[in-house]
C-alpha cells in the first residue's frame, strides 16, 4: 500500500516538472514584448533660436491737434460770449468775429432754445460751427487761412415717425399737449375731421385719438412739425379713420381705409376753434334792433382778428362793406352753393372779387363791423340762393380714389391701416 502511493506521488512530480519546462518558452515571449532595448529609442535633437525684434518708434500725440465737438442751446439772456464759453470756446478771435462780422449776423440773432455745434481744439480755439438758419439750411462756420468764412449748405433733412395717442378731458389742445402731439399736429387733426366733427359742438369728454405723424429733423434738431400719416378719432362712440395718399407728385389728400375721401368739399366751420354765440332760427330777438327777426346763419364768438377760412373752393364775388353785414365775403362754390362771412374786421391783403380761393385758405379776420354787439362772425350756407343751417345740411363729398389707382392705394396704405389699428388696440386698451 505503501509502495503504491509512493509511485503515484513520483508520476505527480513528474508531471508537475513537466509542465513547470514546457511554460518557460512561453515566458519568454512575454519577456520579449515587454521589453524594449534602450539603444531602439530615437532621441530628437532640442535647438534653441535667438532672433532680436526692432521695436518701431511711436511719436508722442500732439495734443494740440486733438479736436472736440460740443453743443450746446440758446438760453434766455445769452451773449456771444456767455454762449462760446459754454462751448468750451476760448478764442478772442472768433469771439470778435461772431460778435461784429455781418456775415454771423444770424448767429447772433437765434432764438431761444436753437442748437449750436462748436468744434474745438485742445487749446479752446475755434476750429468751425454750425447752426441751422431756420428751415431752409444749415450755418457752417470755420477757420481757414488765419480767418472765418461762413457758408450756407442745404439742410440734411430727416425724417421720423411718431404716435400720440389721447383722451379729451377738456379741449383738444389740452389732450393734445398731454398726449405730446405737436400743436401743428393738433390742428391738422381738427382739419381731416372737419368734415364729420363739428369741434365746436360735437366734442365730448372720454373722446379718444390716436395719430400717426412725421416730424422733420437736420442735425438732431427739430425743424418742424410734418404731416399726419394716419389718424383715428372716436366721437362719441363711432370711429372716424383716415390714411394718408399721394396720388401724385404734387397731389395727395386722407381718405378712408376703403378710398372715400374724407375731405369734404366744405368744411363744417369756418373758424378753427371757438364757440356759437347765436345759432340758424327762424325767430331770434336781434340784440341791435330789439325786434323779432329769423337769423339764417350762424354766429360764431371769437377776439378780434381771428382768422377767417374759406369753407370750401370757389370764386370770390364780393368784397366790401354791405349794411348790417359790416364787411363782408361771398364766396360762389360749384354753382349752386354760396357761403357768406360778415362782421370782418378787415380783409386778406389783395382779395378781390373774381379771385380763385381754396379750401381753407384766410380770406379775413374776425371783428364786430355792421350790427354786432360784440367780435363774432357771422356765416351763411345758401343752396340755390336759399339759406340753410350750416350746422346741419348734408354736405357733398369729394372725389374718392379711382379705380385706376385702387391697387397702388391699397398697397400704399395697408401698412399704415396696419399700424394704426395696432396702436389704437393696445393704446385705447391703456386708456380705458
Amino acid at each position: 500500500m505503501l509502495t503504491q502511493n509512493t509511485l503515484t506521488q513520483e508520476r505527480k512530480l513528474k508531471l508537475r516538472w513537466f509542465v513547470a519546462m514546457s511554460s518557460l518558452p512561453l515566458l519568454g515571449v512575454v519577456t520579449a514584448f515587454g521589453i524594449v532595448p534602450q539603444n531602439e529609442i530615437t532621441v530628437i535633437p532640442m535647438k534653441t533660436v535667438m532672433e532680436e525684434i526692432a521695436i518701431p518708434h511711436v511719436a508722442p500725440a500732439n495734443s494740440s491737434a486733438a479736436a472736440f465737438w460740443r453743443n450746446e442751446r440758446v438760453q434766455r439772456g445769452d451773449t456771444v460770449t456767455e454762449l462760446l464759453r459754454r462751448l468750451n470756446v476760448e478764442d478772442t478771435a472768433a469771439n470778435e468775429y461772431l460778435r461784429n462780422d455781418q456775415a454771423a449776423e444770424s448767429f447772433r440773432k437765434l432764438a431761444v432754445g436753437k442748437a449750436v455745434q462748436a468744434e474745438t481744439g485742445a487749446d479752446g480755439s475755434l476750429l468751425a460751427l454750425r447752426y441751422q438758419n431756420g428751415s431752409d439750411g444749415q450755418v457752417v462756420i470755420e477757420r481757414g487761412n488765419g480767418s472765418f468764412n461762413a457758408r450756407v449748405l442745404p439742410a440734411q433733412l430727416e425724417q421720423r415717425i411718431f404716435m400720440s395717442t389721447g383722451e379729451i378731458k377738456d379741449t383738444l389742445f389740452a389732450a393734445a399737449d398731454e398726449a405730446g402731439l405737436p400743436e401743428p399736429a393738433a390742428y391738422q387733426l381738427a382739419e381731416i375731421f372737419g368734415g364729420d366733427i363739428d369741434f365746436h359742438r360735437d366734442l365730448r369728454k372720454g373722446d379718444k385719438f390716436t395719430v400717426i405723424y412725421e416730424m422733420t429733423y437736420s442735425n438732431g434738431e427739430l425743424v418742424r412739425a410734418g404731416r399726419i400719416q394716419a389718424a383715428e378719432f372716436i366721437n362719441q362712440g363711432k370711429s372716424y379713420r383716415v390714411v394718408y395718399f399721394q396720388n401724385d407728385s404734387d397731389h395727395g389728400d386722407y381718405y378712408t381705409p376703403d378710398g372715400k375721401s374724407v375731405r369734404k368739399a366744405f368744411l363744417r366751420s369756418p373758424l378753427e376753434f371757438s364757440r356759437i354765440s347765436s345759432g340758424f332760427s327762424q325767430s331770434r330777438l336781434h340784440p341791435v334792433l330789439g325786434t323779432w327777426r329769423s337769423h339764417k346763419g350762424v354766429d360764431y364768438a371769437a377776439s378780434v382778428g381771428t382768422k377767417v377760412k374759406v369753407t370750401a373752393d370757389g370764386t370770390v364775388s364780393f368784397v366790401g362793406r354791405n349794411g348790417g353785414y359790416g364787411n363782408m365775403v361771398m364766396v360762389n362754390h360749384q354753382g349752386s352753393y354760396t357761403t357768406v362771412y360778415g362782421h370782418l374786421s378787415r380783409f386778406t391783403k389783395g382779395l378781390r372779387s373774381g379771385q380763385h380761393v381754396m379750401q381753407g385758405e384766410v380770406i379775413g379776420y374776425v371783428g364786430m363791423t355792421g350790427l354786432a354787439t360784440g367780435p363774432h362772425l357771422h356765416y351763411e350756407f345758401r343752396v340755390n340762393g336759399q339759406q340753410r343751417d350750416p350746422l346741419h345740411v348734408a354736405l357733398p363729398d369729394a372725389t374718392p380714389i379711382s379705380a385706376q389707382q385702387k391697387a397702388a392705394f391699397q398697397e400704399a396704405t395697408s401698412g399704415l391701416n396696419e399700424r394704426l389699428a395696432l396702436l389704437s388696440n393696445v393704446s385705447l386698451a391703456k386708456l380705458d
